[in-house]
């Protein structure tokens, strides 16, 4: 099977969205299925304002049409809503073609969080956008029922995997030496630094030792002004990341907005306990560990979770992250698209 992918998240952007599709094309190729890709790069493109990294297409849907009929696709899955994702979804109705989409990102939050638009606004137009579609790929079993609740048809789940290999508890010689040598205990957060990501609410916590932030984004400037006592490294992926986790004592995800959350794996898989608030994506993932063997600590205070969580076994958090592995969440994937053509064949012979 042939499938096309529509994504305005892809590279050089670095976030969870753009490493799962990654991951799930390369693990696809095992499965029976070639992933091909429709992004932002195809065509000319213009910086988001307000996020200058994140580009965004100059296409038509004559262009996209165009591309879309160069790769030949089986089948196609829709998955962002922006300009790549709108222009797919109007070629596929325009066609009479089945397509899946996914739900990355809490669209609503994130532009209420930048611009005063009521998030029932934003609500009804994603409903209108996702349930044109054959099946809705959601990554946690909270998100789902929130979204069912909204009015959205047709949810499947879609998890996340980790590479273990990579993320992995390391003696100190495979340690970061900057990181290692701070004092201790070391309190990270990974992931874009931006206002949804509410770095800020980890920053400002009283908490003994240092506190590492590794990302970059549009509101690391004026964080770093204003705590110059925390750690900022930048970018980091691959090995050098692998080894910052494993220098660290917890893992702090201060967001309040994320679906899942994959450095939470990341981190998990490194030996690294979590502390975070009781909210989607953490609650799905650490709150599924077993009570006799908790992986991190969730509280709506986020200092006690991160002292908590300091109590937590590295070989806890490590053993549970083992449950995760790409090849499981692209079998699902596959899985859910497969159901999307049957679903809409069955509709179709209906009348």
């Amino acid at each position: 099977m042939r499938i096309l992918i529509a994504t305005d998240a892809w590279t050089p952007q670095v976030n969870g969205v753009v490493r799962s599709l990654q991951n799930t094309a390369r693990e696809a190729e095992g499965l029976g299925a070639h992933i091909e890709f429709l992004t932002p790069g195809d065509f000319r493109t213009l910086p988001m304002p307000t996020y200058p990294e994140i580009r965004l297409a100059l296409a038509t849907r004559a262009m996209v049409a165009r591309r879309m009929d160069e790769i030949g696709a089986d089948f196609v899955h829709i998955a962002t809503e922006g300009p790549i994702g709108l222009l797919a979804r109007r070629v596929c109705l325009s066609r009479g073609k089945t397509f899946t989409t996914s739900y990355h990102t809490r669209f609503p939050e994130y532009l209420a969080a930048r611009a005063p638009v009521p998030q029932a606004l934003s609500y009804a137009w994603l409903r209108r956008f996702h349930n044109a579609g054959a099946g809705i790929m959601v990554s946690t079993a909270t998100l789902e029922r929130e979204l069912h609740g909204r009015g959205f048809h047709n949810i499947m789940r879609w998890s996340r995997g980790v590479d273990s290999t990579q993320f992995r508890p390391r003696p100190p010689a495979e340690q970061d030496a900057l990181v290692a040598s701070l004092p201790r205990p070391i309190f990270l957060s990974v992931g874009r630094v931006a206002v949804e990501k509410n770095i800020s609410a980890f920053l400002d916590l009283d908490l003994p030792g240092s506190k590492v932030v590794v990302g970059d984004g549009p509101a690391r400037a004026e964080l770093e002004a204003k705590h110059p006592a925390a750690h900022f490294l930048g970018l980091k992926e691959g090995e050098a990341l692998a080894r910052i986790y494993a220098s660290a004592d917890v893992f702090v995800f201060p967001s309040l907005t994320d679906t899942f959350g994959i450095v939470l794996l990341e981190a998990l898989a490194s030996g690294l306990p979590v502390a975070a608030f009781p909210v989607t994506g953490p609650m799905d993932v650490i709150g599924e560990a077993p009570h006799d063997a908790p992986a991190g600590v969730l509280d709506t205070d986020l200092r006690r979770a991160a002292i908590g969580a300091l109590d937590v076994s590295r070989d806890n958090a490590r053993a549970y992250a083992l449950r995760y592995s790409w090849r499981a969440c692209t079998q699902q994937f596959l899985t859910n698209i497969q159901t999307a053509q049957d679903r809409f064949a069955r509709l179709k012979a209906a009348g």
